[in-house]
């Protein structure tokens, strides 16, 4: 008998059971600031029950795999709409924002800015410093 694959390729299967340490098939508060610091950042107890709290469909105060596949496809439709956005900036073709692209997108909405206001404004989001913002940049800036 064949095993059915889930939609998501077991993609999130894999994500819970990372995340689930004590193989209950949910994620408690607990679990989820042990994630959070092995990935170098802290979150308090206080953070993390408003975290579940934010998430949790259920009311049980864990997440479920449910509450997970929610929470991708949420994430997915934010990625898909800053896309959506950044495609209004960018210099066509080239995939990254310069200050004459965001200059000429600001003055199609009407927001009169300076080619020096608009090397500035990159300049502030530009992380690798090369004078323009990719998609990656644009998203640290819009979240």
């Amino acid at each position: 008998m064949a095993v059915k694959e889930s939609p998501l390729g077991g993609a999130m299967e894999r994500v819970m059971s990372r995340l689930d340490a004590d193989s209950d098939g949910k994620i408690s508060a607990t679990e989820l600031r042990d994630c959070v610091r092995a990935s170098g950042e802290e979150m308090t107890a206080e953070e993390a029950e408003e975290a579940l709290k934010a998430i949790d469909s259920d009311g049980d105060g864990l997440l479920g795999l449910e509450d997970l596949m929610k929470l991708e496809a949420g994430e997915e439709e934010k990625t898909e709409c800053l896309r959506k956005a950044f495609r209004v900036y960018e210099m066509k073709g080239e995939g990254c924002i310069t200050a004459t692209s965001l200059r000429e997108a600001l003055g199609n909405m009407g927001e009169r800015r300076t080619a020096e206001e608009c090397e500035v404004m990159i300049r502030t989001f530009d992380i690798d410093g090369n004078g323009v913002l990719s998609f990656e940049e644009f998203t640290a800036m819009m979240l």
